[in-house]
């Protein structure tokens, strides 16, 4: 390592002062995906019968392919879940690195004395955008929380980042 790249070496070894993984909610578990596309299979395939029994034997086809797009529409949107945000501050950097659901990764280092954080707020819904702001650039961050949870990590960041500001922490040894 040569003497110049020091800051780079300070940087591994700062405390972290606020760390954040933010990943997209997905309400539906795999226990419960098993379920509904049984309940859905199930019911899909006794109305074809019943269509088929009737005469009317293409529509058992369209019962099939129902429960087939279905399944597509979930696994589609379970594979997007693979997507996540990490937020990093210590007293030097706020790290901010976004990782799509295909592993695709952007990273911003910003100095967290020159960040504030910004509230795009609708009346009734509560906050829908939070964005960092620095040299007057904007950054969306917490896109996959919902207005509380975004309320809640905007005060958790706004936090550090004020403690950030304050510069790193020392405590006097006797």
């Amino acid at each position: 390592m040569a003497a110049d790249n020091t800051s780079a070496h300070n940087a591994e070894l700062e405390p972290t002062i606020f760390s954040a993984v933010i990943t997209p909610h997905r309400s539906l578990g795999r226990a419960g995906f098993l379920i509904l596309m049984a309940v859905f299979g199930g019911i899909s395939f006794i109305a074809g019968i019943v269509f088929f029994i009737a005469g009317a034997w293409p529509v058992f086809g369209f019962f099939g392919l129902d429960v087939a797009l279905l399944y597509w529409a979930f696994r589609l949107n379970y594979r997007s879940a693979g997507a996540y945000e990490e937020v990093t501050v210590t007293s030097s950097t706020l790290t901010v690195r976004k990782v799509s659901h295909r592993g695709a990764a952007r990273e911003w280092v910003l100095n967290p004395l020159w960040v504030k954080i910004a509230k795009v707020t609708h009346e009734e819904y509560g906050i829908e955008h939070l964005l960092l702001v620095s040299r007057g650039k904007q950054l969306a961050v917490a896109n996959f929380l919902g207005p509380d949870e975004k309320a809640s990590f905007a005060q958790e960041l706004g936090n550090a980042l004020h403690q950030a500001r304050r510069g790193p922490a020392r405590t006097v040894l006797e």
